[in-house]
Parts: structure tokens; C-alpha cells; sequence
């Protein structure tokens, strides 16, 4: 392949896709000795296919390098990790963890990802203390009021600031949000 050939296919991305449909978890591994004689040689791989496959595809790309005896690789882009963000020299054991992470939680995910500073375990930590997607804190609030509190009479249940006692609940730690859409607000206890 040319270098015009490999610039294609580096800017071959998906446009717009069909409802329904999310983005692929790949990435575009570059060849470093290529990459530093002024040439564009690398290959986007598919992140979801796992860690071995992400090594496989590396060495193949390496071995048709037009540079002999390429051994250097680096993460020069990414996509489908929706919020979550990766280094160029990102290990591919955490770049497949966290594909089959994305692929499993989608855009939450991602976002928890980023919460956590990219620590995945404690993204991973995070879902045991899940409580649920609500409209937003008010609607949690009134919820968890409702199952768990004691009866509210019907004439004060107008007088009760559900909005503000949602809003207490983050401030004070006990809970953390994380919104992925319009009234799409993900609630999750603090440990």
C-alpha cells in the first residue's frame, strides 16, 4: 500500500449511522518507524474482538510496514469509546477491557470511566451500588421516599421539596449522578 492508500483508509470512518446501530470500538494503530520517515502506515482495529486480536492485527500491520523491521506502535486515534478517552501508548489489555466494558454499558459507561479517572475496576465497582435511572434527582428522591420511607398524607405531599432534598442527597456524598441524555440521570450510592 501507498501512502495516499493509507491515508484513505485512516479517514475511512462511518458518517451517520441508522438508528439502533452504535459506532464500532476500534482504533487506529500507527506505525512509528513509518510514521517518523514521513509516511501514514497503520491499520484501525476492531477493540471488541479482544486483546490477542488487537496484538494480531498489530503484527500484521508492522510486518507490511514500508519501513524494514518496524517494531514501534502507537494509538494515533480511536472511536466508539464514546466519553472515555485512551493514550497513544494505552496497554491493548486495557484497551480491550474497556471496549467489551463500553460495549456491555454503552455511553454509561464511558461516562463512569471518566468519573473515576479511568480507573475501570472502579467504574466496574460502581454497578454494585446502582440505583437505577430516574428522570431526575426530585423523581430518585420521591421514588426512594415512596419505597422505603414512611407514608406521606396526601394533603402535605405538595409541601415536600423533592427537588431539594435531591439535590441535598448529591451535595452531601451520599449519592452521585451521571446524565447520558434529556431526563436520563443514572444514580449510584457512594461508597
Amino acid at each position: 500500500m501507498n501512502a495516499r492508500t493509507e491515508a484513505k483508509e485512516y479517514a475511512e470512518s462511518p458518517q451517520a449511522l441508522p438508528a439502533g446501530e452504535t459506532e464500532p470500538v476500534r482504533i487506529y494503530v500507527a506505525c512509528l518507524a513509518a510514521y517518523n520517515n514521513g509516511v501514514l502506515h497503520g491499520r484501525w482495529i476492531d477493540a471488541a474482538r479482544g486483546e490477542d486480536h488487537i496484538w494480531e492485527e498489530t503484527r500484521a500491520m508492522l510486518a507490511a510496514s514500508p519501513i524494514p523491521d518496524a517494531e514501534e506502535w502507537a494509538i494515533h486515534d480511536y472511536e466508539g469509546f464514546e466519553s472515555a478517552s485512551l493514550e497513544e501508548y494505552s496497554s491493548f489489555a486495557t484497551v480491550a477491557a474497556l471496549a467489551e466494558f463500553i460495549g456491555e454499558h454503552g455511553r454509561l459507561g464511558a461516562e463512569l470511566y471518566s468519573h473515576f479517572g479511568n480507573d475501570l475496576e472502579a467504574a466496574h465497582a460502581a454497578f454494585e451500588d446502582y440505583a437505577g435511572e430516574h428522570e431526575s434527582l426530585a423523581h430518585f428522591a420521591e421514588d426512594l421516599n415512596r419505597d422505603c420511607g414512611p407514608a406521606i398524607p396526601k394533603c402535605f405531599e405538595y409541601y415536600i421539596d423533592w427537588e431539594a432534598m435531591g439535590r441535598d442527597m448529591e451535595l452531601s456524598g451520599d449519592v452521585f449522578t451521571i446524565e447520558t441524555g434529556f431526563e436520563e440521570i443514572h444514580v449510584f450510592w457512594s461508597r
